[in-house]
């Protein structure tokens, strides 16, 4: 496998503003196995699904492709009610669809409408429930105008009348609901700090949460990890997702992406040990590994050293993987992470390797390895030397015989030396060389 050059980064604002404006990134190279986008889109819902689909047409490179989540986006637009974003997938629709899917301004003007007195009467209602002081009402009135907000694509406004309902929270289950509320948001707009905080403090209610609620949290911190590059807290949090997530936060994430998510930054991060039990022997994560075989597969093969067998399954997932909105950033520094483990565990049993036989094992050429072996040598990841001539490796393992008759000369020393010291106590005590205390005054 040989690595490719680095993936654009996201532009999380696309989502924050309705996942319109600015340049368009360069689109990914892809295969001729195609990602079936409306299986894709099926597992998700509400804004996340838009989004989704926005970002597989700006990415794909294929016209096809892209055109069919473009038409599936406006569609399902079209069911809700942000405007902005029916212009901007309008604008990226160009009329390539026919005159059904170009902007629709009737639409538009009457949604714009109804939005503005549903506001006026949930303002309206938020400032009596104010001026009665009801605490209630109040946090039922901000959470009506978060949800309006939400609903019309105006996250940072959502955001906003989330967080003022804390003040207004009476119960745990309140609390909960208003972290749950900010987390969805946060996530749309990239606000990965936020995320990990009111994760946090939704876990430390005094009471017990639904295991659902549990799962969702455990999904939504292993986001967090991920964006920010903690692979191996993400994978950790992804791996304890309880199975009852199923189709629950599908505003968010599928099940589906728990499996991959978890299991290509356990395969970058987790030692040997830590993969078999926490990914391989968790029949609860296992149950997310059902969900997707190539990856279960992989998994596998990476742990039975099949390592040829296993960088292929993840070269035929990367197109894929590459059109992931969360993860696409990522694919890169995991891939590379995951073939240098391999590299290095393929290498710790043996005193010297043939890299012919390295490289078939590894599916690439004899110089690719032998630059990677090099780099990771450097990096004092492998403790060898490379005969360039002969193509072999050495490795420096120490030197065990000397080791050994250290280790034998440092224990005779001890031993000798406790041997005097009892010999010197017992001759004290046999002729009566003791220091007694005088008698005591009073």
């Amino acid at each position: 496998m040989d690595v490719e050059g680095e993936v654009p980064a996201a532009a999380a604002a696309a989502i924050a503003n309705g996942l319109g404006g600015g340049e368009e990134a360069s689109p990914a190279p892809f295969s001729a196995e195609q990602l079936d986008v409306e299986a894709y889109a099926a597992q998700y819902s509400g804004r996340t699904r838009l989004a989704r689909l926005v970002f597989i047409a700006e990415r794909c490179g294929v016209e096809a492709m892209q055109l069919e989540a473009l038409r599936m986006a406006y569609d399902e637009i079209k069911k809700g009610e942000d405007v902005q974003l029916h212009r901007d997938v309008a604008v990226k629709i160009n009329g390539r669809l026919g005159p059904r899917y170009g902007l629709d301004q009737a639409w538009v003007d009457t949604v714009s409408r109804r939005a503005e007195q549903r506001k006026e009467k949930l303002e309206n209602e938020l400032n009596g429930y104010r001026t009665n002081l009801i605490k209630e009402s109040i946090r039922m009135g901000y959470n009506d105008i978060g949800d309006f907000f939400y609903a019309h694509g105006q996250l940072s406004d959502a955001f906003k009348s989330y967080i003022r309902t804390r003040d207004y929270c009476t119960t745990s289950k309140h609390i909960v609901q208003m972290c749950m509320n900010v987390i969805l948001v946060s996530i749309e707009l990239g606000q990965f700090a936020h995320v990990s905080n009111y994760v946090s403090k939704a876990e430390q209610t005094p009471d017990s949460l639904d295991p659902i609620i549990v799962a969702k949290l455990r999904a939504a911190a292993g986001l967090a990890n991920l964006e920010t590059k903690k692979y191996k807290l993400a994978a950790r949090k992804f791996v304890e997702t309880g199975i009852e997530l199923g189709n629950n936060y599908s505003e968010v994430i599928a099940p589906q992406d728990v499996a991959v998510y978890g299991a290509l930054c356990a395969l970058a991060s987790f030692d040997r040990s830590d993969l078999k039990s926490k990914v391989i022997d968790n029949i609860n994560f296992r149950n997310f590994l059902e969900l997707v075989p190539e990856v279960r597969e992989l998994v596998n093969d990476f742990y039975a050293s099949r390592y040829g067998s296993c960088l292929g399954h993840l070269e035929k997932l990367k197109p894929n993987l590459l059109l992931d909105i969360h993860l696409h950033e990522h694919v890169e520094t995991l891939y590379t992470d995951i073939r240098h483990k391999a590299i290095i565990q393929y290498t710790l049993p043996f005193i010297s390797v043939d890299l012919n036989t390295m490289a078939t094992a590894f599916k690439t050429s004899v110089s690719m390895l032998e630059k990677e072996l090099a780099a990771l040598i450097t990096e004092n990841k492998i403790q060898a030397r490379i005969d360039s001539h002969n193509k072999i490796l050495y490795a420096r393992h120490a030197d065990q015989r000397n080791t050994t008759f250290q280790r034998v000369l440092q224990t005779g020393n001890e031993f000798e030396r406790d041997v005097k010291s009892m010999l010197l106590r017992a001759n004290l005590l046999k002729h009566d060389y003791i220091q007694r205390s005088g008698p005591r005054k009073m």
